[in-house]
C-alpha cells in the first residue's frame, strides 16, 4: 500500500541541511546508523522532528511499558491512523527487537484480538483513546487499569499518541517512501 503525497515536499538531506535541521539529522543518524526517510520530511520544520524525537524517547524511557507493549501502542496508533510508513516500520521493530510474537503481530496488524491478554488490553485502550479523541469513557479506563496497568500507562498512551501524530501526519502529507530496512514488512 502506497500513499500519494498530499504536499509536494522535498526532504531535508543531511549533506545539505543547515542549522537545527542539520544537527537533528546528524544526531539521529549517529544514534540509529541511518536516517529514516520520514526524518528528512520532519526536518523541513525542525521543531516537528525535535518534537517527534523528544516524545519518542520519553515514551520509550518513561511510560512504563515493556518493549512489546510499546510496539503494541505505536502500531495500534499507526494502523488506526492509516500510516503506511509506520505500519511497515513498527512491525519490523516488533519482530526484530521488541519480542512481539508472530501471532500477536499478525493480529495487531489486522486489527484483530491479540492472543496475549495484556497486549490486547493495551491495543484496545489505545484504539479507544484514538477513536474517542482522548475521551474513551470511564469503563474503558477502568478495564485498562483492571488489566494491570496504572495511571502512568494511561498517560503513556497519551504521550505515544502525541509522538505518532508527528510521524503519521507528516507521512500522510509527504507520502513518505518506506525505507529498505522496513520494506519486507510493508502492507500491500
Amino acid at each position: 500500500m502506497t500513499r500519494t503525497p498530499l504536499l509536494d515536499m522535498t526532504p531535508e538531506m543531511l549533506e545539505t541541511a543547515t542549522g537545527d535541521a542539520q544537527a537533528l539529522l546528524a544526531g539521529a543518524k549517529a544514534k540509529l546508523g541511518f536516517l529514516p526517510n520520514m526524518y528528512g520530511y520532519m526536518a523541513k520544520l525542525p521543531p516537528v522532528l525535535a518534537g517527534y524525537l523528544s516524545t519518542y524517547d520519553a515514551f520509550r524511557a518513561q511510560a512504563g511499558f515493556t518493549p512489546a507493549e510499546q510496539e503494541t501502542v505505536f502500531l495500534t496508533i499507526s494502523r488506526v491512523n492509516g500510516c503506511t510508513y509506520c505500519t511497515a516500520a513498527h512491525p519490523m521493530i516488533a519482530d526484530k527487537r521488541s519480542g512481539v510474537s508472530a501471532d500477536n503481530l499478525a493480529a495487531l496488524r489486522a486489527g484483530d484480538n491479540l492472543p496475549d491478554a495484556k497486549l490486547q488490553a493495551v491495543a484496545a485502550f489505545t484504539e479507544a483513546m484514538l477513536l474517542s479523541r482522548g475521551n474513551p469513557g470511564k469503563p474503558a479506563v477502568d478495564a485498562f487499569l483492571s488489566a494491570g496497568y496504572a495511571e502512568q500507562h494511561v498517560l503513556g498512551v497519551v504521550l505515544a499518541i502525541a509522538c505518532k501524530t508527528f510521524s503519521n501526519y507528516v507521512n500522510h502529507l509527504a507520502g513518505t517512501p518506506v525505507d529498505a530496512v522496513f520494506a519486507p514488512y510493508k502492507l500491500d
